[in-house]
């Protein structure tokens, strides 16, 4: 089943959040207008607005204001993929070309920093303070997030510390802020909200790393980039930090590191790490601590209302566990 399957009936809502969006990066700039509109119809699953909505059903829900929340949510997410194609230097998201590959960096950022500023702009109509501090904490820590990843780039003295800590920053923090906003725009109560909160941060930390994973299991069909773009581009994920307790793996990623320009690594260079941590035991023990934080998502859930939305959130922590692309 596809995970839009688990929450078709949110489609109206969903719907209104789409057209809200298309209509607040309308730019009076042709450029940021184009670039802007590339990155909406790129798709995506809009996870975020969804978890709002479900949030905010344990409360008084009310459409306007969780609209409000979805798209400075989703609008902060786009700006941020933005960013990331530009430290990455990524040609293609989603099988489609990145802003960056048909402009330039300098385009791309600039559209980034407009969609940032389209966010607050549109939340500036919700007056709830504790709405504002979340969602510009969140913006704090997904900045300081890249930057980390950006300092991290090629360097193998990193632990499992470092990267839960870049994954919470770079994802759970805003898929938990997600279900946080909705629920407290919603009036629920603090507990509700409170489990909401660990909801999101624990499917957060487990589809980041699930993404990790499939980063190296899927095929560049699947991925819309080639497999192993993370490790290509520096970025030291789950399944190459376990690998790396083998002493010979260790010296083969560090030789390769050392004795290559960084800048002319290719696909074909970082195979023979791909096929070695698929055939290690690295993708088995990634799998394990996503599972356990699925379990914390699912335990997070009890003692809210049986109602539909807790099913979903339920199933959508399932559909996370399996995915395969």
């Amino acid at each position: 089943m596809k995970l839009a399957m688990t929450y078709s009936y949110l489609k109206q809502d969903l719907n209104k959040i789409e057209k809200a969006l298309e209509q607040t990066i309308q730019a009076k700039h042709p450029v940021l207008r184009e670039a802007s509109t590339q990155l909406l119809q790129a798709g995506g699953k809009r996870l975020r607005p969804v978890f709002v909505l479900l949030a905010g059903m344990f409360g008084d829900f009310n459409i306007d204001k969780i609209k409000t929340v979805a798209v400075s949510l989703e609008l902060i997410h786009m700006a941020s993929l933005v960013h990331d194609d530009v430290i990455d230097e990524s040609e293609l998201r989603r099988g489609k070309p990145t802003v960056k590959a048909k402009w330039d960096n300098r385009v791309a950022m600039y559209t980034g920093d407009y969609i940032f500023a389209r966010s607050l702009e549109y939340l500036s109509t919700l007056e709830n303070p504790k709405a504002h501090k979340i969602l510009s904490n969140a913006m704090v820590e997904l900045t300081i997030g890249e930057m980390e990843q950006i300092k991290d780039k090629f360097n193998l003295d990193q632990n499992l510390r470092t990267y839960l800590r870049r994954i919470k920053r770079k994802t759970a923090l805003l898929i938990s802020s997600s279900c946080s906003l909705g629920a407290i725009v919603s009036d629920t109560s603090a507990e509700y909200e409170k489990r909401l909160y660990k909801y999101g941060y624990y499917i957060g930390m487990s589809y980041q790393i699930i993404d990790d994973i499939l980063d190296f299991t899927s095929t560049e069909a699947q991925l819309g980039k080639p497999a192993g773009s993370d490790l290509l581009q520096g970025n030291l994920t789950l399944p190459v930090l376990i690998a790396m307790q083998d002493e010979s793996f260790f010296n083969q990623l560090s030789q390769l590191f050392n004795d290559r320009d960084l800048d002319t690594l290719t696909p074909t260079d970082i195979q023979p790490l791909i096929d070695k941590i698929k055939s290690s035991d690295a993708i088995e023990k990634s799998y394990e601590l996503s599972e356990s934080y699925l379990a914390k998502a699912y335990e997070s859930l009890e003692g809210l209302p049986n109602i539909k939305a807790k099913q979903t959130l339920e199933d959508i922590a399932t559909y996370i566990g399996r995915r395969k692309a």
